[in-house]
């Protein structure tokens, strides 16, 4: 069971995680009026950060649609994997699985209406994405580190249809394990992402925050994230 918490935007950030014992790191890049968003020189600097810790990995997590600019942005910042948190088509996941070697992450939004993309499910897969990750929209639209609560059915409904592993985003926190229990029981069940529950009353990551959401969902501490999912 991994842990990747979201958001983090400077080495202190990082340097926060590692002693948490969290896994993966989200960086964001292309991401409009995020609150972590980061330019290209800023993401190579706080990725450089997570390169220099032993256990922790980053992810490019981004809105981008633009296979030649996340090559770049990951080249440059040597970022193993990304995060596809838009709507990107399944085009752009086989645009970078076809001339890199990224580990490539779709995010599958639970929402009012998810028809369209529950209908793009296999041709995702066959485009290559290693793995899903399945977060809540909110109520207005908004997508993406909201805090809007996971409604469980809704992510069992689409993991039965998934062949990839995925992890479970949307409200996740210290104390809310067992409302998900059968999400944690299902063979495809990979981790979580978290970035609410991990922030202080300042909206700074908060190293006992994140301790509290790896013992409060009993992620083994020293899971690791190298190699691929699966």
């Amino acid at each position: 069971m991994l842990l990747k918490i979201c958001g983090a935007a400077s080495a202190e950030d990082v340097a926060s995680l590692d002693r948490a014992g969290a896994d993966l790191v989200g960086l964001w890049h292309g991401v409009p009026r995020g609150h972590a968003d980061l330019t290209l020189h800023q993401f190579t600097v706080v990725a450089d950060a997570v390169h220099r810790t032993a256990r922790l990995r980053p992810v490019l997590v981004t809105f981008l649609n633009d296979a030649e600019a996340l090559r770049a942005a990951t080249a440059a910042a040597r970022v193993p994997w990304v995060q596809l948190h838009g709507y990107q088509p399944p085009g752009l996941v086989r645009a970078l699985k076809g001339s890199t070697d990224l580990i490539v992450v779709k995010v599958l939004h639970l929402g009012a209406d998810t028809r369209a993309e529950l209908s793009l499910i296999p041709a995702y897969e066959r485009a290559g994405t290693d793995l899903f990750l399945l977060d809540a929209v909110a109520g207005d639209g908004r997508i993406g580190s909201t805090g809007q609560p996971a409604d469980c059915a809704a992510v069992l409904g689409i993991a039965d249809r998934l062949s990839r592993p995925f992890l479970l985003a949307g409200g996740l926190s210290a104390d809310n394990r067992e409302a998900y229990r059968a999400v944690l029981d299902h063979p495809l069940f990979l981790g979580i992402d978290v970035d609410t529950a991990a922030r202080d009353p300042d909206g700074r990551l908060s190293t006992e925050r994140v301790t509290a959401v790896r013992r409060g969902w009993r992620v083994p501490d020293g899971a690791g994230a190298a190699g691929r999912p699966g």
